[in-house]
């Protein structure tokens, strides 16, 4: 079996996540990883078999065995290392959101595109069981046309406030998965969003100009209207779910736990709580994204999930945070043509 040689750029808590999870695929060959604390992962890095442990990004990039990159640093680096990556004909995977702004999403993409080289995001939760069979059965016509869908998104706990301070605001950071799953679910762009937000967990977090809790009201441009219900506090855990509705009728899904245990007493009826976190909810779906990614590269596949995307599920954030801000309703074509007249 021909093995890709792998690159990791970020070895925080997502970069470490990629890199245990790659080392287990086959056909991978883990070659090098940088970050700026290199002298401390060493020992770990060692043992998952990088041979190069670097605290320069730019020594995997020029490293002419290393095939495809992952890229797994902060957000705002994204920019500099997809395009050096790029021009290094690199393929390349990037955690969400590509960045922060628009312009440079876009020319990230045209970098991307000009070295034909292969891109995926990592919106993994496209590969989660439940919400392929959700898409499934509406590609099947189980229910019919779709009318709507509600998306149930709430992390168990707030993030610390360093991290809120660095994360592009709540729909950059957490809502932007949301909104890439509607625009999976229902199949269509989207027209117009308004969104109603406020700080109801830790007033810290408002001090940082972001929110924690939000509503957000999607019309789609073939009718079908959405929701995504957010928060950054639920105390029973993760709670990750899906409803659709349509002409024959409504499909959902429940939460994962570690158990199916249920107990029906005098006192009450009792079951498990959801799983903790997006580590335990989502492992698998970081090493099935990874898997299609590679397959892309030995196969020369096009990406299921693109640059487009991408840009599809920012022009989206940007657009709720103007909503928010302008407390109204906001057609993605005004983001649009906000940002190309910038």
């Amino acid at each position: 079996m021909r093995q890709v040689n792998v690159g990791i750029i970020g070895a925080g808590r997502i970069g470490k996540l990629h890199a245990e999870n790659l080392s287990l695929i086959p056909s991978i060959r883990l070659v090098g990883i940088s970050d700026l604390y290199a002298d401390a992962i060493q020992p770990w890095a060692t043992a998952l078999g990088f041979t190069q442990i670097t605290h320069n990004y730019m020594d995997l990039i020029e490293n002419p065995d290393i095939e495809a990159i992952f890229v797994c640093s902060p957000t705002d680096t994204h920019k500099d290392v997809i395009i050096a990556a790029a021009k290094q004909k690199k393929h390349i995977f990037c955690e969400k959101p590509i960045s922060f702004s628009l312009k440079d999403t876009e020319e990230i993409l045209r970098e991307v595109e000009q070295n034909k080289v292969k891109f995926q995001v990592g919106f993994n939760r496209r590969f989660d069981h439940n919400f392929k069979a959700v898409k499934k059965a509406l590609r099947d016509g189980t229910i019919g046309e779709l009318h709507s869908v509600k998306v149930t998104s709430r992390d168990p706990m707030a993030p610390p406030i360093d991290y809120v301070k660095g994360s592009g605001g709540l729909f950059m950071d957490m809502a932007i998965h949301d909104f890439d799953m509607l625009r999976f679910i229902v199949d269509s762009e989207v027209e117009e969003i308004y969104v109603r937000g406020a700080c109801r967990i830790d007033p810290e977090i408002g001090k940082c100009g972001d929110i924690d809790t939000a509503i957000s009201l999607v019309t789609f441009k073939n009718g079908v209207i959405g929701t995504v219900d957010n928060s950054r506090k639920a105390v029973y855990g993760y709670d990750q779910r899906i409803e659709v509705f349509g002409e024959h009728g409504g499909i959902t899904t429940d939460n994962d736990t570690d158990n199916t245990l249920k107990v029906s007493t005098a006192a009450g009826v009792v079951s498990e709580k959801p799983k903790y976190f997006f580590l335990e909810r989502y492992k698998d779906t970081y090493v099935d994204e990874s898997i299609l990614f590679i397959e892309c590269i030995l196969n020369d596949l096009e990406p299921e999930i693109t640059g487009y995307d991408g840009l599809q599920a920012e022009l989206l954030a940007h657009a709720a945070n103007l909503s928010l801000k302008e407390n109204r309703p906001v057609k993605i074509s005004e983001v649009s043509k906000l940002y190309t007249n910038a």
